[in-house]
């Protein structure tokens, strides 16, 4: 009888041991396996990010320094306030037209371009912001129009939002000045112009 017993109580210890130590054990082996795997693949992505960054930063190397300087110049990745008025600035100047009265918003507006591409919506979460800019300046007509189509041909983007005119006695003229007048007049502009959220 004592033959039987003795397999019975090993068997019954063996199973004993495999649930309070083999069991616990095996399942954590299998959570490292899980968190190996997980692991590996976070590494794979890394490697081809790194990959794909090598190759971006081949191209840019590749790339004219020029272009870049243009391209730096056309979209900016901060304000550059005071650059940006002298430009104006240099600009109107060929044309004896000075700014005056140069007025800024002091927080730059998040914005994206939605569905239609004549609407401007808000959103926080665009890559770029734009930055509103204010001033007058004094000169005939021909000579404003010479500085508009300057302005249009600037590398930096430049929205001109509104203008208004004025005659040098203080009244409010219309839209149809005389191009052929030596008469001065006083522009004021709304203009805004945009750079890269960093």
């Amino acid at each position: 009888m004592f033959r039987y017993v003795t397999p019975i109580i090993l068997i019954g210890l063996a199973i004993a041991g495999f649930f309070v130590f083999i069991n616990p054990l095996y399942g954590d082996i299998s959570t490292l396996r899980t968190q190996a795997t997980s692991y590996n693949q976070a590494l794979d992505n890394s490697k081809a990010l790194e990959t794909e960054r090598d190759a971006l930063t081949q191209k840019y190397n590749a790339m004219d320094p020029d272009n870049i300087a243009k391209l730096q110049k056309l979209l900016p990745d901060n304000v550059d306030n005071i650059r940006l008025i002298l430009e104006i600035e240099g600009v109107a100047s060929p044309y004896g037209m000075t700014l005056k009265n140069v007025k800024y918003d002091t927080t730059p507006t998040d914005t994206t371009i939605s569905n239609n591409p004549t609407t401007v919506a808000k959103n926080s979460n665009s890559d770029y912001s734009t930055w509103n800019l204010e001033f007058s300046t004094t000169g005939t007509y021909s000579n404003f129009l010479n500085f508009i189509q300057d302005l249009e041909k600037n590398l930096r983007i430049v929205d001109i939002s509104s203008i208004d005119f004025s005659s040098n006695t203080g009244g409010a003229v219309g839209p149809n000045l005389n191009p052929n007048s030596l008469s001065t007049y006083t522009y004021t502009f709304k203009v805004k112009t945009y750079y890269l959220k960093g």
